[in-house]
């Protein structure tokens, strides 16, 4: 029984913005990284998310020219992994580990506190633009579970009460940057294991904070 073929396309870019020269100045830095330019796809995708807040088509299609391979190729890359978001996300991106360990200690539970109090279902951002909300597989803090992160930032030992207080907390107070010490604190509860480092730098956006892509800010600054 035959089937149709799959094509992989790109529509034109939503716009003809093209990055600002700081983004363009960081792709060169992470490509001089790695031994061929195209390896360097997947950090370049998170920072394309940077600059446009969301993987667009013309960031996906800056990509594929800075890298030297065709659009199709990094939207397979981009379409593999669930982190590369290519729809609408919140500021804050609040995923909530389902998987075997966090499950077996409440996980569900702490995952449907934060629909219910967010109002927003999963894989679903609210009206304002504000909170997204997903479950993910293990992000490995089993020996914390139930663990959840927002914008890829981490809290242990989450309980449904805190997770409804975690989501008021973003919703009244709207902090500028987001702090995985600072929510642990408010919010989380029995740890993997102690945290030995404080870890200053705080996560700006819904993607990962990293240095080399300009998404890290400091403890505790306000909007």
């Amino acid at each position: 029984m035959g089937s149709e073929p799959i094509t992989l396309t790109i529509r034109p870019a939503e716009s003809g913005k093209k990055w600002s020269d700081e983004s363009l100045e960081r792709a060169r830095r992470i490509m001089a990284r790695y031994p061929e330019k195209r390896s360097a796809v997947m950090p370049l995708l998170y920072l394309a998310m940077a600059e446009d807040g969301r993987l667009t088509n013309g960031g996906m299609e800056q990509v594929a020219e800075l890298v030297g391979i065709t659009p199709a190729q990094v939207l397979a890359v981009a379409s593999f992994y669930t982190m590369y978001k290519r729809e609408r996300t919140g500021k804050y991106l609040i995923s909530a580990c389902t998987s075997i360990s966090c499950m077996l200690t409440g996980g569900d539970d702490v995952f449907e506190a934060i629909e219910l109090e967010s109002g927003v279902p999963h894989g679903e951002t609210d009206e304002e633009g504000l909170i997204s909300v997903e479950h993910v597989e293990c992000i490995g803090a089993c020996g914390g579970a139930p663990a959840v992160q927002v914008n890829y930032e981490l809290i242990e030992g989450v309980t449904p009460v805190k997770a409804r207080e975690l989501v008021r907390w973003l919703q009244q107070e709207r902090p500028a940057t987001i702090n995985t010490d600072e929510m642990q604190r408010h919010f989380g509860g029995r740890r993997s294991f102690d945290w030995a480092v404080a870890e200053e730098a705080s996560a700006v956006g819904p993607y990962p904070a990293f240095q080399p892509f300009g998404t890290v800010g400091g403890v505790g600054e306000g909007e």
